[in-house]
């Protein structure tokens, strides 16, 4: 990394329709060289921008604005098991009957549920069965706070942090914060995180951070799992592991976080931290070129026009490379070979990607 920096792209809202993110830039990371040959593609881990870390400048550089506001968190209360009333209720939202499940709630918060509480308070923050009214939702989410329910803590925090439903509060947003974290939300703990990493809301303490990050992690949160692997990767706030830093990129994997397909895919390619498995590298890299990774697609490119790892299929990989020059990860050099591919072969990789963009 020839800047300094990682980048951190926080999903504020993990389980929202519309997540709400926030920009963080952490301490100096260990410089790396960047490549500078056809084979040396797939060496430098890519830089990412979906929900958590982004990795090497000369990929996607992060913007320098400051970020927009955040929307309104969200969170889907867990059912407790005890409790088959309860369990209606989320069962009848989890089937997108929202209306069953706000009248449920309803009867189930006048009688003092904390979870029907939390119900209410998600159901007026994305007016699923009913308007939208930040202001009730504060008041449920509130309510079920108070009452000791940690999911509840978390929205209600991250509404404080947006200044949805009444006027932005971060000290009580980070307390709530601190509080969900403590009852083992890692939502909370992986937000906590990302401000300890940020510096601005609280003091700037990157072993805090990581600690946080690890407790999210082990709770089984992807996007948690992803941002941990780069600080064992670049050393922040851990000792450098590229071993612990490939471990968590695979269980990211398997919870389908795009950015650590990319991250995995690379590692697994060039056999860092992990045993080299190109055809599995190759595989992970379409998963997540479908996925709409233009990291991924990219490198997809430069493995199928030069048959690394798979076998050569220069269409094919020309489609992938123009994707992903729609979506700002331009290639020079494989622009110089797209110029000099035969034109009936140009023609039609230039088809394929217009096909899979749905342009004409």
């Amino acid at each position: 990394m020839k800047r300094s920096c990682i980048t951190i792209l926080a999903t504020l809202v993990l389980i929202a329709p519309a997540a709400a993110q926030l920009q963080i830039t952490p301490p100096a990371a260990i410089p790396s060289p960047a490549p500078d040959k056809a084979k040396e593609k797939l060496k430098e881990p890519p830089k990412a921008k979906p929900h958590a870390i982004t990795k090497k400048k000369d990929i996607a550089p992060a913007p320098k604005s400051s970020p927009s506001p955040a929307p309104a968190a969200t969170v889907i209360p867990a059912p407790p098991t005890d409790n088959s009333n309860v369990d209606l209720v989320f069962g009848a939202y989890q089937r997108g009957q929202y209306k069953t499940a706000f009248d449920l709630a309803t009867a189930r918060a006048a009688a003092g549920d904390p979870k029907a509480m939390t119900m209410l308070g998600e159901l007026y923050s994305n007016a699923m069965g009913v308007r939208r009214d930040y202001a009730k939702s504060v008041e449920w989410y509130k309510r079920a706070a108070d009452a000791g329910d940690r999911e509840a803590m978390f929205a209600l925090a991250m509404l404080r942090m947006a200044g949805r439903g009444g006027p932005v509060d971060k000290g009580e947003a980070v307390k709530l914060m601190a509080s969900a974290a403590k009852l083992g939300e890692p939502k909370a703990a992986y937000n906590l995180a990302l401000l300890y990493l940020d510096g601005q809301t609280l003091p700037q303490d990157v072993k805090r951070s990581a600690e946080l990050l690890r407790q999210a992690a082990d709770a089984g949160l992807p996007e948690a799992q992803y941002a941990l692997a780069t600080f064992y990767k670049e050393g922040t706030g851990v000792p450098k592991d590229v071993e612990k830093a490939v471990r968590l990129l695979q269980a990211a994997t398997l919870a389908d976080n795009v950015d650590a397909e990319v991250e995995y895919a690379i590692a697994l390619f060039n056999g860092t931290g992990t045993p080299k498995n190109q055809p599995a590298a190759v595989a992970l890299l379409r998963k997540a070129a479908r996925q709409g990774s233009a990291i991924a697609q990219n490198r997809l490119a430069w493995v199928l026009i030069n048959g690394m790892g798979t076998a050569v299929d220069k269409v094919e990989g020309f489609k992938w490379h123009l994707v992903a020059k729609t979506a700002g990860k331009g290639d020079p050099e494989l622009d110089k070979q797209l110029a000099d591919l035969p034109a009936e072969d140009r023609t039609k990789a230039e088809a394929a990607a217009k096909k899979w963009l749905g342009t004409k």
